[in-house]
């Protein structure tokens, strides 16, 4: 058995991280800048833009509005809490479409 959160560690977090330095880096940061802010190594973010880290699947129109929330609060400067609480949303809505596909 699978607990929603050993799922959400494995799979979730890193598609939550990969679609936010992808986006992060089209909106014109570096890949440094990206992982200063994401908390990851450079290295990371280029694994995760060359799609090498990260499972790369089908996203919905909620998920990918709240990524693009979340970015746009990044390149503002937003308090770490509300970062946190835009990734909960992102993993709830990864986890309600599981469901719904399980």
């Amino acid at each position: 058995m699978i607990f929603p959160c050993e799922k959400a560690v494995w799979y979730h977090l890193p598609q939550i991280r990969a679609d936010l330095a992808i986006e992060l880096v089209k909106s014109g940061m570096t890949q440094s800048q990206a992982a200063k802010k994401l908390g990851v190594t450079p290295a990371a973010v280029s694994q995760y833009i060359h799609k090498k880290r990260g499972q790369q699947s089908q996203k919905s129109r909620p998920y990918r509005q709240e990524i693009k929330a979340a970015v746009n609060r990044i390149c503002e400067e937003a308090a770490n809490e509300e970062l946190q609480v835009m990734v909960c949303k992102c993993c709830h809505i990864l986890q309600k479409e599981d469901q719904k596909e399980g």
